[in-house]
């Protein structure tokens, strides 16, 4: 098996009769980090059981609400307003702490929805917690053909958490996003943490164009290891897809021109910090200087102003 075919998930190669992508830990080499995404028809519900997991409920399109019974038998719930797409802007989201078990049930229409998770060691406290829209903060990271938006609902400093840091990205047709490549595989106080990483992608024709008949929309990720730890994946990615970075240099996720592209990034890791640090592969880390002297895309924010 190459890496390809080890570390990409294409739509319908990884779920399972409940949901349409599931990541665990039954993937061989995975253990700290979990992906569930799924449609619902309105009133249909999914549930993720209790354990050592915390997770966040995040709407992908259509409204949700959600329902959590904590360790000591409490009872949560929270409603969702949800977006039309990923493309649209940020959702609220809810976050549920290590054993309480979430039911997730689409209101009012058809939703589509992922619930993100990562091994915890404690319970954090609260339990539950609604995000909303308003505190999410949304970032405008890179300049010139290197920028995106980046929408930080489950990082420090924005969601309290044991050990999940989330967010998602959303990259303009022709732009490229996780650049210049990096990598958080190992362990080293105040430079670099240790933790695996899911992309889960999403890619429509670009905003203000046409959507033709027949369109194929499509984006590209790379990830490539190190001497000591090789890894070699070249993924063309389409909506559903799904790629694993245990380790390694990843990056550029290249939005293809004409198609916008979104994923969602889960990250945990071993450690007891949680913390995204990273560093830049130093081959390509210079290009981080040459942003100052270019403008950010003005096709970002998507789905509002400034």
């Amino acid at each position: 098996m190459n890496d390809n075919e080890r570390w990409v998930r294409p739509l319908g190669s990884a779920g399972t009769a409940e949901w349409s992508v599931a990541i665990d830990d039954s993937v061989d080499g995975w253990a700290h980090t979990r992906l569930y995404a799924v449609d619902l028809a309105p009133g249909q519900s999914r549930t993720v059981a209790a354990g050592e997991w915390e997770h966040v409920v995040v709407p992908l399109s259509g409204t949700v609400s959600v329902t959590a019974v904590d360790a000591d038998g409490g009872t949560h719930e929270a409603h969702l307003a949800g977006r039309e797409s990923v493309f649209a802007g940020p959702t609220d989201v809810a976050y549920g702490s290590r054993d309480a078990e979430l039911t997730v049930t689409a209101e009012g229409g058809p939703a589509r929805v992922a619930v993100c998770g990562a091994r915890a060691a404690e319970r954090h406290t609260p339990p539950f917690r609604h995000v909303g829209v308003a505190d999410v903060p949304v970032e405008l990271r890179g300049a010139g053909v290197a920028s995106r938006e980046v929408r930080n609902f489950g990082i420090p400093g924005v969601l309290d958490a044991d050990s999940i840091i989330a967010c998602e990205v959303v990259t303009p047709g022709g732009n490229w996003s996780s650049y210049p490549p990096h990598k958080h595989d190992e362990d080293r106080p105040g430079v670099e943490t240790d933790l695996e990483e899911i992309y889960y992608f999403e890619v429509a024709p670009e905003a203000g164009s046409p959507a033709a008949a027949g369109t194929d929309p499509v984006g590209y990720q790379r990830v490539y290891g190190t001497d000591a730890r090789p890894i070699d994946v070249l993924a063309e990615v389409r909506s559903g897809d799904v790629v694993l970075v245990p380790h390694g240099w990843h990056g550029p996720a290249m939005a293809a021109p004409g198609y916008d592209l979104y994923y969602l990034n889960v990250m945990a890791g071993p450690g007891r910090e949680r913390s995204w640090l990273i560093c830049d592969d130093p081959a390509h880390g210079w290009v981080r200087d040459t942003w100052s002297g270019q403008p950010v895309d003005p096709r970002l924010p998507f789905g509002g102003a400034r």
